[in-house]
């Protein structure tokens, strides 16, 4: 046994691991360094915000709090948050246009011209400037489209007449080239869809989540029928979309065209074509099938101690029941989470359109002063220069020559460091708080007396008031972690033309090691925090005594504790694969019950790929609460089973139920076959 370890005072006393006086602040540095960090995240966020507002940016741009783009499209590729800015022209502007139209009719009415220029980054005078000329030289956009705003940009303000899709209130505009329909500007999506999408999809997603309550409630009252039955059922669910895929792939056997192949059909945006090919279905059922048998042996092999696992869930069972408000503390996890990933987007997107023209000086021949930044405006060409002839100011990229443009690429990598930490930081948080919370039920000496009144607020004071440095510091070891990985995967981006085999097998290995890194860190904070919430210890001490002690218990823990894991993952199945098939017969419309409920889409698949993730997501916070339990409860067993010896001066905490679960000889006799298959799964 641990000699570091206290035993246990008296039957009557509050337990030594909960005692406040015998807490104190831990990784009091970390703290203060995350307050920092968070402020400057902060300043961060209110410098990108105020790129446009400033008094004194010497710009221009009072009263003129919104950005305009001049080409919207190329803001709307994902690789913008790569290259950390907006390839395209902005300008500051007072109001949004509520117009739809182009330059060249522009130029030809005076009263759309003094309309049409306000939205010019100069004058760019039409009497010396031709239109190529200046859409050229970048000084006004090609058209201008009616536009709201929105986060302090103009975004074009797309609506629907019937089924027409209209830009403002018309339904065609010209682009200088010719007349384009509005759908042009969403293509690949139909407003009718997205107006009717939200409505039918919570409803899928609220049935995940009544399914999920649902199922919670009966393994509270009867865990070792319903994990009996949630097996079966899974089972049952994959065979029938095996089924499913098999008769549709016969049903297309002597259609036109079904036997082409995906690779000659190539990518199309519509996903929907590809269920018209054979193929496709012959995928689903070998992944269907290989997902079948997969289980079936997993549950083959660790019968046993699927016995015993479920001896586990009903102890658990009965924690939750003492803290019922646990089954709803993800919600308050998702709402932190929510707010991290808007401030995240939100601050992305101000710094990456922030950006400002550079120009350069450019000569066909060597010129001295060639790559030198330039005004065009007052720009003068050294044609009496023999070096520089013909010497131009030209426009080279969108940046800045000011400090704040300089050092943007690094607002841009704090943007995401922080993001990640932040992230971190809320999920940690929300482990501690219920490993403080189960833990107070294992270590309370009379279940029914010795519990907190509120023991998950109390756990989420206590885990914010003496241990918010130790969840900032694992969350920065991790955020770390992350970080390198993102830039592993842009490095990865952009190699992908280079030659250089050696060069791709080295970043593959790193990418590969740096993810099996991420996931040991995020097993070991994981218990490092129960610790924390334990023992009231500094997360390196408690990390080093969760791992140690989980080495003395590695055949309990990758028996007992995994395979629970595995149950509850099976449990997720269930859930995702109910809801999925009843939002594919609503949405589909293949079915004549829902024929007058279901709304019309084109594009049906977008809402079930939509309620499958969301069901996923709303069955994996409530049995992260279960898998949280089950974790923490394992973890006080191995402290207790060192800590005590059962006798009369150092009983055990534990129940005689989790006793007689954990203490079976047979688990000390875990087959190697087990073993290996659990390891596999993980």
């Amino acid at each position: 046994a641990s000699q570091h370890l206290p035993s246990r005072v008296s039957k009557h006393t509050t337990s030594y691991c909960f005692s406040l006086l015998h807490r104190g602040c831990t990784d009091i540095v970390c703290c203060i360094f995350f307050i920092v960090a968070i402020v400057g995240y902060v300043a961060v966020g209110i410098l990108g915000k105020s790129v446009c507002s400033s008094v004194k940016d010497g710009l221009g741009t009072v009263k003129k709090p919104l950005l305009f783009y001049f080409n919207m499209m190329k803001c709307a590729s994902p690789m913008v948050l790569l290259e950390f800015q907006c390839p395209t022209p902005q300008v500051c502007v007072e109001k949004c246009p509520n117009r739809t139209m182009t330059l060249v009719t522009a130029i030809g009415d005076k009263q759309d011209w003094e309309y049409y220029r306000s939205f010019c980054r100069e004058d760019p005078g039409v009497k010396v400037r031709s239109v190529p000329q200046i859409l050229q030289e970048k000084l006004c956009p090609a058209y201008l489209i009616s536009s709201k705003p929105f986060l302090q940009r103009c975004f074009p303000s797309l609506g629907k007449k019937g089924e027409v899709i209209t830009v403002g209130d018309q339904e065609t505009f010209n682009d200088g080239e010719k007349i384009r329909d509005a759908k042009d500007l969403v293509a690949g999506m139909n407003c009718g869809d997205i107006k009717h999408q939200p409505v039918s999809s919570c409803s899928c997603l609220l049935i995940a989540v009544v399914l999920s309550l649902i199922f919670i409630v009966l393994l509270r009252y009867l865990a070792g029928i319903m994990v009996w039955v949630m097996i079966v059922m899974v089972i049952a669910v994959v065979a029938y979309g095996i089924v499913h895929c098999s008769v549709k792939y016969v049903s297309l056997k002597d259609t036109p065209g079904a036997n082409i192949t995906l690779q000659q059909l190539g990518f199309q945006p519509d996903f929907s074509v590809y269920l018209h090919i054979r193929q496709t279905w012959l995928a689903f059922i070998i992944i269907l099938a290989i997902l079948e048998f997969i289980i079936i042996i997993l549950l083959i092999f660790l019968r046993n101690r699927i016995r015993i696992a479920v001896e586990l869930m009903k102890e658990a069972s009965r924690a939750v029941g003492y803290v019922m408000s646990s089954l709803f503390y993800p919600i308050f996890t998702f709402f932190l989470l929510t707010i991290v990933i808007a401030y995240w987007g939100v601050t992305a997107v101000f710094l990456s359109t922030s950006s400002e023209p550079v120009y350069k000086v450019f000569n066909e021949t060597v010129c001295p002063h060639a790559r030198e930044t330039c005004i065009p405006e007052v720009f003068i060409p050294r044609v009496n220069d023999p070096y520089c002839p013909q010497s131009e100011c030209l426009f080279a990229f969108y940046g800045g020559e000011t400090p704040y443009h300089k050092y943007l690429i690094f607002l841009q990598f704090y943007n995401v460091f922080l993001f990640f930490w932040c992230a971190n930081f809320v999920t940690a948080l929300g482990q501690m708080t219920l490993a403080g919370a189960f833990a107070s039920y294992y270590w309370a000496p009379n279940k029914t007396k010795d519990m907190p009144a509120f023991p998950l607020c109390a756990s989420l004071g206590r885990s914010l008031r003496y241990h918010t440095g130790s969840l900032a510091f694992g969350s920065l070891i991790l955020a770390i972690v992350q970080i390198i990985r993102v830039l592993l995967e842009y490095i990865d981006h952009k190699l992908k033309g280079a030659q250089n085999k050696f060069a791709k097998f080295l970043l593959c290995c790193l990418k590969c090691c740096f993810w099996c890194l991420e996931k040991f860190i995020k097993f070991l904070n994981r218990n490092a925090y129960i610790m924390v919430a334990i023992y009231g210890k500094n997360f390196c001490r408690s990390a080093c005594d969760a791992f140690f002690l989980l080495m003395r218990n590695v055949i309990r823990v990758v028996v007992l504790d995994k395979v629970t894991d595995f149950i509850l993952f099976l449990g997720k199945l269930l859930i995702v694969g109910l809801v999925g098939i009843f939002a594919f017969f609503f949405f589909s419309g293949h079915t004549d019950a829902f024929k007058g409920a279901a709304p019309s889409l084109h594009y049906y698949w977008v809402p079930i790929l939509t309620v499958l993730v969301g069901s996923y997501f709303i069955a994996h916070g409530f049995f992260s609460v279960y898998a949280m339990c089950v974790d923490t409860l394992f973890l006080c067993f191995c402290e207790d089973l060192e800590r005590n010896d059962g006798s009369a001066s150092r009983p055990y905490y534990m129940t005689t139920e989790l006793r007689d679960i954990l203490m079976k000889d047979a688990d000390a006799k875990a087959d190697k076959v087990s073993v290996d298959f659990m390891f596999i799964f993980k």
